[in-house]
């Protein structure tokens, strides 16, 4: 593998479509990532596992109250209740996820048990809590005091038929408020979107997280892409990795991370990849004013890429030459 990644500023694209990492090497969404990046990168860099190190991302952004699409900090469902769903992957044969958690905190870590002690890949619900509970996993509060009070600002002053509205994440706020931009009336009505990451150690190996507390002010059980092994992320040693974020059904549509890492396995670099998972969602879908997708993409040899639909989307990479704030390389719709 050679070189690092071109030095960019959020305001400025990455430069080459070909970006190749040094390992060991983290790849997450949003610019809230890269705070987590910097803290789970000393363990990395010291010889730590792929796995220990999407895990310890999802953690820190699943504990920081200030994002709002993610754990602590995550808005809830249309009754104002919090529920939480994520995954884990190395290879297709091992992988774990969890759905509609509601007592615990950290699903990334819940999944990643579901991965080393079943011979299973996904729980839900109750079953999944309960099984948390037997792992020694705390109870937690979900729903923080902001996110309660987003809610009833949402219940008190929006009419009824203006609560399922969906404005896009706009990353303009590097605490992690993907939806604070604009009047205070566009803070408490969203879309959602997710911690995603991938990650490459000094072995070689890929490993990817994913974690979110799901879209804002849904229907109660709904569950998105996030959690479901192939849609949200994939992750196979003879491909690549992916994980996309955004809006959850678009992605699912496609099974959008299975079909980057298996477009890298047919010799695709990331960026393509990305393209074409891009390039399918816009054609099949009808696209609304609030839906973004991302997807950022990692092949075994060290190359990788990232792409969004519209703009608004940033990502954040950490090797050894320091941690990065980046605009995707590829913005499908740029003028929406």
């Amino acid at each position: 593998m050679e070189g690092v990644p071109p030095v960019s500023t959020p305001e400025s694209p990455m430069e080459s479509p070909e970006n190749a990492a040094r390992c060991p090497f983290l790849l997450s969404t949003w610019s809230f990532g890269q705070r987590a990046n910097e803290a789970a990168w000393p363990a990395l860099a010291a010889g730590g596992s792929s796995i220990d190190a999407v895990e310890a991302v999802s953690v820190f952004c699943e504990d920081d109250p200030e994002i709002d699409s993610v754990g602590y900090g995550g808005l809830p469902d249309r009754d104002g209740a919090m529920s939480l769903d994520g995954c884990v992957m190395l290879s297709p044969e091992q992988c774990g996820s969890v759905c509609a958690i509601r007592r615990h905190r950290h699903p990334v870590s819940i999944a990643r048990q579901v991965m080393d002690h079943t011979p299973h890949i996904m729980l839900a619900g109750e079953g999944a809590d309960a099984f948390a509970d037997a792992h020694d996993h705390p109870v937690e509060e979900l729903l923080s005091p902001g996110a309660r009070e987003a809610w009833e600002k949402r219940q008190r002053e929006l009419p009824e038929q203006s609560r399922a509205s969906s404005p896009r994440p706009v990353d303009v706020d590097p605490r992690g408020q993907l939806f604070a931009h604009g009047d205070d009336e566009s803070r408490w009505s969203n879309n959602h979107d997710t911690i995603g990451v991938l990650a490459i150690d000094e072995r070689g190996t890929l490993a990817g997280a994913c974690s979110t507390s799901g879209m804002p002010w849904k229907v109660p059980g709904r569950v998105g892409d996030s959690p479901i092994i192939g849609h949200g992320l994939y992750v196979d040693p003879e491909g690549g990795a992916a994980v996309a974020t955004g809006t959850g059904e678009l992605v699912m549509a496609i099974c959008g991370s299975f079909l980057a890492v298996e477009l890298m396995r047919g010799g695709a670099m990331p960026g393509d990849a990305i393209r074409e998972v891009l390039e399918r969602i816009a054609k099949r879908s009808d696209l609304e004013p609030g839906h973004q997708i991302a997807v950022i993409a990692l092949r075994p040899d060290g190359h990788w890429g990232s792409g969004a639909l519209r703009p608004g989307f940033r990502l954040a990479t950490s090797d050894a030459g320091g941690h990065q704030l980046l605009k995707p390389e590829l913005v499908l719709l740029p003028g929406t």
